[in-house]
């Protein structure tokens, strides 16, 4: 049954609601189904409890010891603390848990906040900041970095936090297998509420938090599934990190959850690891970045039987060039799906029916009739059909607005609610995506995105730098990477480009944000305005010898 939209408790700093018309729309159209994502495990046991639901390197459970489980630690939590609207950061890696935690919460209304494990403190303590969380779930150790010190220093700094929760050895914290406690009633929740907060891009710093709401999402996983044809016999191998938009619901672990199938949880995308769970596990899908999709076809070389299994690899997060499309039947031997989407709402995906031509040039249309997509020039005028503009798009699974971010919504809204994607595209005559860039300032290293002010920021910190900036240079294995044009102070000795990479992990920057080279330089270029001239100097990045 759906539940109402109490429009009158919405912040809207927090929230921007659609339009109520448009809402009762897609409630009286079953876009929006009024099933809270806490609700799934309960409803798919009832269907199937004896198939297998998720495997990890460990574990092994069925569709009923998940909803079980679920039940059993929602219950812990709220005998914590934690109570509907409550914000927790989640920071887990490919394992089990991170869906137990999830569906928990959402059973209680709190909303995670879907950090990756390679998130440091820098923004770890800006999502606790931003988001005023009031709890973080992790782990104690994980590919050789203590999580625990990560939290235990951003503690101090943040006052709304009252729980830390680690699953393996917690120290001081709060053990995660202590809190599953026999499972009673819960309070029920509303699907028109926000259920978790997905992360942008970012262009000027820390990734805003994307406020997704139960209908909206699940509408997504379930509109993902009909269009990939998954059922009960799909097993889905997850290498991407799992909290990523893209591996968790296009159609991802989620809707291979909702069709009934088998997620297989991996903790890396290497060839030595995905290749033999392929095979054991009788994989038929799974997602890439186009530098994996690189990795996997030299791989299948000599272990194309490892592969018999598969039959569609995803490929999304970064453009895929057309030549590396082409070889993905013949190499791999399996149908190529091109997805473009973004955490804010709006996938594309190449059909599998489509004419291979369209599959291998194009990055798919999109998932739903009811998506809206312009491209329009800089004044937002439409375009000549087939040429090339900004995209910008709504639709029922797309936010009106970030959370607390009113000044930047102003601008990456429209006054009537389309999203300003910062993407360049065109359209084709059969209403496929070609994306042919970005507008915003920011570099897609291989599918993470890097705000070049905030790289930037950090760096100017370092007492040596005078100025500092990036920008993306091509690569022909991860698309893009960064590369630093720096101006030291004078009088001051030159840093090595290890100290340089050094002093910004210290400001506590993931490793992928950090240059991959780094130009010395007199002064930065300028424009007739007297600005950073990026486009002068992404011609110079692009120079090898440079």
């Amino acid at each position: 049954m759906n539940a109402p939209v109490n429009l009158k408790a919405i912040n809207k700093d927090e929230f921007t609601p659609w339009p109520e018309s448009l809402a009762a729309h897609y409630r009286n159209a079953g876009i929006w189904t009024g099933i809270a994502l806490g609700n799934l495990p309960q409803l798919l046991a009832e269907r199937h409890p004896e198939r297998t639901a998720l495997v990890d390197a460990n574990t092994r459970w069925t569709y009923a010891e998940l909803a079980q489980q679920v039940d059993r630690l929602a219950a812990g939590f709220l005998q914590l603390g934690l109570r509907a609207g409550d914000r927790v950061v989640v920071q887990l890696p490919n394992q089990i848990a991170f869906f137990t935690v999830c569906f928990a919460l959402w059973r209680l209304g709190v909303r995670p906040v879907m950090a990756l494990p390679a998130h440091r403190s820098a923004e770890i303590g800006a999502f606790l900041q931003q988001s005023e969380a009031v709890a973080y779930i992790g782990i104690d150790q994980y590919n050789g970095f203590d999580y625990r010190n990560l939290i235990r220093d951003l503690v101090p700094k943040t006052k709304s936090l009252r729980y830390v929760i680690v699953l393996g050895e917690e120290q001081e914290f709060i053990n995660y297998d202590n809190l599953f406690i026999e499972a009673h009633d819960l309070p029920p929740v509303n699907p028109a509420d926000v259920a978790l907060y997905q992360l942008s891009g970012g262009t000027t710093g820390t990734p805003k938090l994307i406020p997704r709401t139960h209908d909206d999402y699940l509408y997504s996983v379930r509109a993902s599934a009909a269009v990939c044809h998954l059922d009960q016999n799909s097993v889905y191998l997850c290498v991407l990190p799992q909290a990523h938009n893209f591996p968790l619901t296009s159609p991802g672990t989620l809707g291979t959850l909702w069709a009934g199938g088998r997620v297989v949880l991996a903790d890396s995308g290497s060839p030595d690891v995905a290749f033999p769970l392929i095979a054991q596990e009788g994989v038929t899908i799974t997602a890439l970045v186009p530098p994996l999709a690189m990795v996997w076809l030299e791989a299948a070389r000599t272990r194309r039987a490892e592969l018999e299994s598969l039959r569609l690899l995803q490929v999304g997060g970064a453009k895929f060039s057309e030549a590396a499309a082409r070889r993905v039947r013949p190499e791999l031997g399996c149908t190529l799906q091109q997805i473009f989407g973004m955490a804010e709402g709006l996938l594309n995906y190449t059909r599998l029916n489509d004419p291979e031509e369209l599959i291998v040039t194009t990055q798919g249309r999109p998932l739903s009739p009811e998506d809206e997509v312009l491209i329009v020039d800089d004044e937002d005028q439409p375009v000549a059909a087939g040429e090339v503009g900004n995209l910008l798009t709504r639709g029922p699974y797309t936010i009106r607005g970030y959370f607390r971010a009113p000044e930047h919504n102003a601008r990456a809204f429209t006054p009537d609610g389309f999203y300003r994607t910062g993407d360049r595209a065109r359209l084709t005559p059969s209403g496929h995506i070609v994306v042919e860039g970005r507008s915003k300032e920011q570099i897609n290293r291989g599918g993470e995105k890097i705000a070049a002010e905030e790289v930037e920021n950090a760096l100017l910190t370092h007492p040596a730098l005078h100025n500092a900036a990036l920008v993306a240079m091509p690569d022909p294995y991860l698309g893009e990477r960064a590369c630093a044009f720096l101006v030291a102070r004078e009088g001051t000795a030159v840093p090595t480009n290890i100290a340089i990479r050094k002093h910004l992990r210290e400001q506590g920057l993931a490793d992928y944000k950090l240059p991959d080279r780094c130009v010395w330089l007199p002064e930065l270029p300028r424009t007739g305005v007297g600005k950073v001239d990026k486009q002068a100097l992404a011609q110079l990045a692009a120079k090898p010898n440079q």
